[in-house]
């Protein structure tokens, strides 16, 4: 197989004029053998050659979300506002807000699943209303449901989402048993999604998004309903995918997740960005507090009620929202 051709089944868009046997060059200047690629595990070697294949074919090469003046009405309701946002290539932006801010529909515009009223916005490089598929090729969504098949087996929830990708059947075996053993659900690959676990539906549901590896990921509350120790656990794989120079649009509404997870905050209200920075910046903003003997940092818990004038909701609220 060609590198064109290797480019393309892993996600590379189609287009009749493009330059053939491109993609070896892009390869080669990452400084990487043939035989180097073989021992690459197989998410890693679809993250670098699609990379090459769009710097030499296409000229982008950047992860990054941009999101400039979005705007999106419901009748007389502007969901959207003026939402502008920039995220960094290989970092966790952790989206805040209370309900009704216009955090899920943010993410549903980027994810291409909306299209916005006014505003641009381009996810890896590519314009989400102009170019809706190349956004796809590049974008892993957990949604605040899990979307898993619970008749299907977990092996057989990720085979499905890697054919509906377009790998071969033995491509999609074996990245199934890579994120199986990645996300410890090894054990329990041949059991019914319906047997699992809110905790272990979760991890499935993380893990069949990354089945074609995605440079982008938009998880939207993937932690509503979970337990502390569930939660913990989900935090742990979403470290270890930035550490692979995935970019995560994480939207939330425990401070303490962000505050655990996010390289930068932004603070949401009424359709728009209010207040963005590092975790330790916005505490900053809002200044020690004073009550106390001895001065300590707020909490974001207290610089999201500062900001909004709406008290966060607990992951007790939540799981009972959850549960109506």
């Amino acid at each position: 197989m060609s590198w064109a051709a290797l480019g393309q089944s892993l996600g590379a868009p189609k287009q009749r004029d493009r330059p053939r046997g491109i993609g070896a060059a892009a390869v080669r200047r990452h400084g990487l053998s043939i035989v180097a690629l073989l021992r690459i595990p197989y998410g890693d070697l679809c993250y670098l050659l699609r990379m090459a294949y769009e710097e030499e074919w296409w000229g982008h090469s950047s992860a990054g979300i941009t999101a400039r003046n979005l705007r999106k009405r419901y009748g007389d309701h502007a969901a959207l506002d003026g939402f502008s946002l920039q995220v960094r290539p290989g970092t966790v932006c952790g989206l805040l807000g209370p309900n009704g801010a216009g955090k899920t529909t943010a993410v549903r515009i980027l994810a291409t699943l909306l299209r916005p009223d006014d505003g641009q916005a381009s996810v890896a490089g590519w314009d989400v209303v102009r170019q809706p598929r190349q956004v796809r090729y590049r974008i892993g969504l957990v949604g605040q449901n899990a979307s898993v098949d619970e008749v299907l087996t977990g092996r057989q929830n990720l085979e499905l989402f890697g054919r509906l990708g377009h790998l071969t059947a033995r491509v999609a075996r074996t990245r199934a048993g890579e994120l199986l053993e990645r996300f410890g659900l090894a054990e329990a690959a041949d059991r019914s999604a319906a047997q699992y676990s809110g905790g272990m539906r979760r991890r499935l549901d993380l893990a069949t998004s990354l089945v074609l590896a995605p440079a982008v990921l938009f998880l939207d509350e993937p932690t509503t309903g979970l337990d502390p120790a569930a939660r913990i656990d989900v935090w742990a794989h979403i470290r270890a995918l930035v550490g692979t120079g995935t970019t995560v649009l994480l939207t939330t509404q425990y401070l303490d997740e962000a505050d655990q997870l996010a390289d930068q905050i932004a603070v949401m209200d009424a359709g728009q960005i209010v207040a963005e920075g590092t975790p330790d910046e916005l505490k900053a903003r809002v200044g020690p507090d004073r009550v106390e003997t001895v001065t300590r940092k707020p909490t974001l818990d207290e610089v999201f009620l500062h900001l909004t004038g709406h008290a966060p909701t607990t992951p007790h609220q939540a799981a009972g929202e959850a549960t109506r």
